[in-house]
Order: structure tokens, then sequence, then C-alpha cells
């Protein structure tokens, strides 16, 4: 008998295989049900820990390959050169070999020395120019500091001499200048045994340089130092550092020692500087040479690296989806257990039960080009675990899927709230955002995130951006039934329509300041949504709050009733009569007998001409209350009878809270006792039977069939072993069920009237956006129309146009638009799927190539 169709409306029927894999094709049949992605693995290793697996020799070399890519890629970011996408090789990549791995692991080994010794030179060359560069800033500067020295020699002793001197000590007096200067100078210091230290240091640290010399020489040094201009980069990090030369002048060698030691320490780097003026220019000239010699082999080797990290750009990204998927294949074939009798891998996988041909068809094609005589078995097995639940989707439902797995995942075979609400979503967000225009602008948005999906899809999106393209077509549909609902309340952007002649006329002859009264014209009656003489109207606010308040409860009323018959269908499928008595219908005889009533009798309100009766309306808010206050008295009458039709209906509502509470509890004792009497035992039961349980008649037909098999010349064989009824049967608990089924009693009643007065919200909400439309217009643009000036007017609705637009898409679109879907998702979560939804389900997490590039992009 061929497996039922797939649908949206249950999750997908899945079957528990086991499969037997030669150990030569294990890996390439991993691959290949990863590329198809419908294939659940389970770990039959969970008390080995990661480092006794079979695989991790190969998973530790794989994950140096991944570490050497990912050294690539930081240094092309690092140098600035782009990656292809790896959009460009999603498709052009196929099953790659053993061979070609090993030929990948050896390439990214010598790229890695390659690229690791051209960065080392680069990096020893770039430290070597930043210290050639200080260098030639310290002769530069210090040159300066010997020219104006000359003339103040004396001061300079004098300095040294005074204890109490100031620490700097800017002398610009010029003395007398012979032609030897330089000499006489270096002849001085020379006589007065002064020392001098040069270097550069970090401009932050300049002050806490000055203060630590101070204190530790008590003054007794000359300083000078002058900012260096330009910005020196640090070759480590590539930041932009601020330095300053300095020159220290100092007497005693043992002085000048300390002196070096705080500079050392404090991170300045020293360089010799010659007090003669000639020593000097060779100095600089020698520094500019070296320089030279630096910056040309420097730019040599950049070039080359860049070479180099281009070539590698090209594949990296074709690389690196390479080694992510080979590390999970050889991840998930530690998930195998090994028989090492028969040199086979055993798998135990979750599969839906429609996929099997198409599982073994894959196996089949992988047995064939290996050549191997030895088959692939898969061998379908009956078991008591649970199913994962796996919903097929598409690029239309599966935003709609999140949402409800976003609160709970079905349970396996239960009604799936996802297709309910691909309608009810965005419908009960229209009620609340009801308005044509912006329904345009939010239908427009989506169809263009439609439109260019494509394109989007190999851009890389920020975060809010890619939220809204993953719900376009959830935005699409709420934009629709938005402009459908606008339609109904005849708003467009806070104005009416005026597509068809009013139902109401007013009276030829208007007397300015008198309040007038419309009245309804014979014979007509507005075709569709709200006449829109009613905006204009001063009790138009009052009708549609009444209007809409009563619509809501309308609506939600239809969507817990929708809600709660999909209970008595979960129950119905899983056979359970005794939630079908016990809670369906009590519970759906309790909801209606109250609000079923209440919604009655609103659209029996509706349907009744009280100015013709001569009749006042009565409220059904204190009808409702004093049904329960004051049971059987009425003091106006809704219609004939009303006192003893509501008594009638609170007593079928009372009656049914002890059926809730009792009928279920005492209807599992019963079952219970009558399985005891019978001999039943629910405890020692074995929960499922495992190919790789020691059950030598599982083990003789498995033998049995790989030799059929072998025998008859196929690859693959898919055997089907009965394994009776092994269903697991937990000991029953009375008082456990009894809270249980209290608990649920209270929720529900309660809830009944919670949940019912929560669906207000669509009145609040669609209120709150209609006024706040109608602030906005009258705030902007309304204002520039009621200019007299035409020329005014014309400027006025040039400037308030762009206010207005930017408010409304920001404002009323974006802000009120996730307002309102918030609360539409809160009416599904909690008012809706409380009625039937389990959610107790495992998700379906098969193991996918697809799946995993999603959730860890290379890019």
């Amino acid at each position: 008998m061929a497996a039922p169709k797939d649908t949206f409306f249950r999750s997908a029927d899945m079957s528990l295989t086991q499969l037997y894999i030669a150990n030569e094709i294990g890996r390439e049949v991993v691959s290949a049900l990863g590329e198809i992605g419908l294939v659940q693995f389970r770990d039959l290793n969970p008390d080995v820990n990661a480092f006794q697996r079979t695989f991790t020799k190969e998973i530790r070399r794989l994950d140096n390959v991944e570490r050497q890519l990912r050294y690539f890629h930081t240094q092309m970011e690092k140098a600035g050169i782009p990656m292809r996408s790896s959009s460009e090789f999603s498709n052009a990549l196929g099953a790659t070999t053993a061979s070609e791995i090993d030929e990948l692991s050896e390439r990214s080994g010598s790229l890695e020395q390659r690229i690791a010794s051209l960065n080392d030179s680069y990096e020893t060359l770039k430290k070597r120019e930043v210290e050639l560069t200080e260098w030639r800033w310290v002769l530069r500067e210090a040159g300066g500091f010997f020219d104006r020295a000359h003339g103040h020699t004396e001061e300079i002793r004098q300095s040294f001499d005074n204890d109490e001197a100031p620490l700097l000590r800017d002398v610009e007096q010029q003395g007398p200048r012979g032609q030897n200067g330089d000499a006489q100078v270096q002849q001085s210091f020379s006589v007065m045994n002064i020392g001098f230290v040069a270097g550069v240091i970090t401009r932050d640290r300049i002050g806490a340089f000055e203060r630590i010399l101070w204190r530790t020489l008590r003054g007794n040094l000359y300083m000078n130092q002058s900012e260096i201009p330009e910005p020196i980069i640090d070759p480590s990090t590539n930041e932009e550092i601020h330095k300053n030369v300095f020159v220290i002048f100092a007497h005693g060698k043992e002085i000048i020692a300390k002196i070096r030691k705080i500079s050392e320490s404090l991170g300045a780097d020293l360089y010799n500087v010659d007090e003669d003026s000639e020593l000097r220019r060779d100095q600089i000239h020698e520094v500019n040479t070296r320089l030279d010699d630096v910056n040309n082999v420097l730019r040599n080797t950049k070039n080359t690296l860049d070479a180099e990290l281009t070539q590698i750009a090209r594949s990296l990204a074709a690389w690196m989806i390479i080694i992510k998927k080979e590390k999970a294949v050889y991840n998930t074939l530690n998930k195998f257990s090994y028989d090492q009798a028969r040199k086979t891998l055993i798998a135990e996988a979750w599969c839906p039960t429609n996929s099997l041909p198409l599982i073994k068809s894959t196996l089949q094609d992988v047995n064939d080009r290996a050549g191997l005589s030895v088959p692939t078995i898969v061998n379908q097995i009956r078991t008591n675990k649970t199913p994962p639940t796996f919903m097929k989707t598409n690029k239309f439902t599966e935003a709609f899927q999140t949402i409800i797995n976003a609160y709970g995942i079905p349970k396996y075979k239960e009604v799936n709230p996802g297709l309910p609400t691909v309608i009810t979503f965005p419908f009960l967000f229209a009620v609340m955002f009801g308005d044509f225009g912006h329904g345009l602008l939010m239908t427009l948005t989506a169809a263009a995130m439609i439109f260019w999906e494509r394109k989007l899809l190999r851009t890389k999106l920020d975060e809010l951006t890619y939220m809204a393209f993953y719900g376009r077509y959830i935005m699409l549909m709420m934009g629709i039934f938005s402009m459908y609902t606008g339609f109904l309340y005849n708003d467009i952007f806070s104005k009416s329509f005026t597509i068809f002649p009013s139902q109401w006329q007013w009276p030829e002859h208007i007397h300015k300041g008198e309040a007038v009264e419309a009245s309804l014209k014979d014979n007509y009656r507005y075709p569709f949504g709200l006449d829109w003489n009613w905006h204009e109207a001063d009790n138009g606010l009052l009708f549609t709050n009444s209007y809409k308040m009563k619509l809501s409860i309308l609506l939600g009323w239809t969507h817990m009733t929708y809600s709660l018959c999909l209970q008595y269908i979960n129950a119905r499928h899983f056979k359970s009569k005794i939630d079908i008595w016990a809670n369906f219908i009590p519970g759906m005889i309790f909801f209606q007998s109250i609000f079923g009533y209440l919604v009655l009798t609103i659209v029996y309100k509706w349907s009744v001409d009280w100015t013709a009766r001569g009749q006042s309306p009565p409220g059904l808010l204190n009808m409702l209350i004093f049904m329960f206050l004051s049971p059987g008295t009425v003091d106006d009458e809704l219609y004939s009878g009303q006192a003893g039709v509501q008594v009638l209906l609170l007593l079928l509502a009372v009656v049914q809270v002890p059926i809730m509470l009792f009928l279920k509890p005492f209807y599992l004792r019963y079952e219970h006792n009558r399985a005891r009497a019978l001999g039943y035992r629910g405890l020692g039961e074995q929960s499922r039977v495992s190919a790789l349980d020691e059950d030598g008649d599982a083990d003789g037909r498995i033998s049995e069939a790989r030799d059929s098999v072998a025998s008859d010349g196929e690859t693959v064989a898919m055997i089907t072993q009965d394994l009776g009824e092994d269903e697991e049967h937990e000991e029953f608990e009375f008082a456990e069920a009894m809270i249980h089924q209290v608990i649920h009693t209270i929720e529900f009643c309660l809830n009944c009237i919670s949940h019912t007065a929560s669906y207000l919200r669509l009145w609040a909400l669609s209120l709150a956006h209609q006024q706040l439309s109608i602030v906005l217009w009258n705030m902007t643009i309304g204002g520039a129309f009621e200019q007299e000036s035409p020329t005014t007017r014309t400027i006025m609705i040039v400037a308030t146009f762009y206010l207005w637009f930017v408010l409304t898409v920001f404002i009323l679109c974006v802000m009120e638009g996730t307002s309102a879907m918030l609360h539409a998702l809160r009416l599904h979560w909690v008012e809706a799927m409380s009625k039937h939804f389990i959610g107790d389900g495992i998700p379906f997490a098969p193991f996918s190539f697809k799946a995993l590039l999603e959730e860890e992009p290379v890019d």
C-alpha cells in the first residue's frame, strides 16, 4: 500500500530505518544523503566522547585545513582583497572524492607556508621601515637641537649645577657663534662630561615620561622634544600612532644609563645620533639610502603577497564549502556503529516515508559508482519512539510555519496550526491595520522584495532587513488584506472613498449653526463597506466604535470556535474518544452556551429595526453580566422568552464543568483497573527493538536478506521488521490525572472569558490607527490645502508632503504595523492555539548540506 501524500495539514509520515553500509563507501553514502537532506541520523554512541570516536583523526586533519583557510581569509581582509561569493559555487560543486580532499589539504599546507613566509617578511620589512623612518626623524630633530645648543652651553652647565632648576628650560638666547660652533659644543660637552639620549616615544606617554625623569633625577637633566607631524603606522596592528622625538642631556654615565632604562621601560625607541654635523649628514644619507632599499623590497613583497592572495580568493569560498561539508560527513559517521565481524557501518535514521524510494535510489547510485558487490541494506523497523515532526513547506508557507515553530513544534501527526494561520494571521492583522493606502505601501514593498528575491538572496543583508525579506510573503498577504479591510472601512490615508453614492441624504435647506440630521434614502443601501458619509458625521466615531467592537467579538468567537474544532480532529486522529466526550463536547457546549449566545444576540440586534419598533435597543454587555448575577431576570428584553432561554443556557454551561472535571480521570482509572484484571503489567516492557540488539532472529533475517540480495545482484535492499506491539505503557496515577484535568478545566473556563475579551484589541488598535492617521494628515499636508494663496498653497503642499510621507512610512506603516503584527501573533499563540495545540513535538533536523551552509555561511 502506498504511503499517503504529505500535506501541510499534518506532519509527514516518518520511518525509523537502519542502514547497513560497507565501510569502503561510508563517506560517499553520507555525502550523497547530505545532498538530498532528508535523513536525520541518531547517535548510536552517546556514551563515547569526541576523542574516542572512529573518525577523530580525519576531523582533526580537516580542522587544521579549516584553520588554514580561515588564515587565508584573515590575510585577505587585512589586504582588502575581496573573496568570491559562495553563491557562485552553490550549483557548481559536486561530490568530492577522498583524493581531492587530500590534494586540497596538501595544497592549503603549502600555501600557508608561502603566505606565512611572505607575511613574516613583509612584517619584518615593515618594522625595519618604521625604525628607519623614526631614526630619520630623530636625526633631523636632534640636528636642530644641536644647532640651537651651541649658543647657550653655559646655561646648560648652570641647569645641571642647580638642583632646583626646572625640568625643561627653553633657552632661546643666542650668544656669539664662531665658525667652529659645533666643534665648540662638542668640546664643551666632553669637558663637562655631558652625555645625551635621543629617541622616539608615543605622544600619550610624554607627560608621564617627563614626570618620572624629574622625580628620579631631581631635575638634573636638560630635555627637548618635538612632535613628529606624520603618524607612524604600527605594522602589527595597522594602527596610526602619534609619536614625539626627544633629546635628553645629562651629566655622568650612570645618569645616562638610568635615563636609557627609564626610556625603554616606557616603550621608547632609542637611536644613535652623532654630535658632529658632518657625521650626522652621513648618517642621514645612509638612513635615506637604506629606507629606499627597504621600500623597494617592501613594494615587491607586497605585490607578490597580494598576487598570491588574489589567486587564493578565486577558490577560497569553494574550498571552505568543501571542507565544511567534509567535516559534517565525518561528524555524522562518528554517530554510526561499526560491526567488526562484517566490516560494516550500522546507522539509524529518521526519514519521511515517502522519501524512502529516493533514498533507495541514491544509495543504489553510490553502490553502482563504487562497483561493490556488497549491497547497502535499508531496514525499516517499527518502534514506539515518537518520530520527529517534519512539515513540508515551500517559500510561501515557510515563514508562516516559522511563526508556529517559534511557539512550539507541533506534535507528530497533530493538526498543523500553520495551515489556518496562512489566512487568519494576515486577516486579523488587517482588521487592526485597515487602511487601503497603508496596505498598498506594504503590498508594493513586499512585491518588490519578491520580484528581486534572487538578487536579495545573494546579498548580505542586515538583521532587520533580512527579517523583513524572510517574511516577504507574510507582508504581501498582510498588505492585500489591509487593502481589503481598508476598502471595507472606507479609509485611505485617513480619507474616504466616494466611489458609490451615499445611502444618506441631507436636508435641502440647512441653517448655519443648526444641528442637521441625515435620513436614509428609499430603496437604496450602500453596496460595500462603510458609507463614506459616516466619516463627516459628528456621531461617526460613536457608530464605528460600537460597530468595530461587536465585530471584534464576532471575529474572536469565529476564530476560537474554529480552533476548538481542531481539537476534535486531533482526538479523532489519535483515536482518543475520551478526549472527545470529556474535553471537546463539554468544552464546546460551555463556550457556545455563553459566547455563542452573545454572538447570536449581536447579530439579532443588528437585524432588528428598532426605530420602527419605537424601542431603544438594550445593552448587550449588561445583559451578559446580569445573565450570571441575576439568572431569570431581564430588565430590557431583546426578544420574548429571553429569561427562560438564558437560564437554560446557564444551567447547560454549569453542567459541563463537572463533566470536564471528572469524566476523563475516572474513565482512565476504569480502563487501567480493567487492564490489570486481565493480567497486564505496565512495567518492564521492552520499549523498542534495534538491529543492534543481540537478537538472533533479527540478525538471522538481516543476514538472510543480505545473502538474498547479493545473490540477486542488487545493491540496495529494503526489508520491514514487524516487531509486534511494543508500545511503552506507563504506570497510571489517578491523582496525577485528576490534577491535570482540574487545571485544564479551570484554565478553559476562565480563558473563555479572558480570551473573548482579548479580541477587543482588534477594535482598539483599529481605532488608534485610524485616529493617528487623521491627526498626522491634519498636522502636515492637510493644513497646506487650507491656504488661500495658490503660491503659498503649492509651496506648503510640496514641503509638507515629504514630511507626511516619511512619518506615514515610519510611524504608521513600520511602528503601527509592527504593533498590529505582535497583537495578531498573540491572538494566535494564546487565544487560538491554546484550544487545540499540544506543541510538544520533536523538530526534524536532517543531515543537510543546504541547511548547514545557511546556518554557517562562509562569506
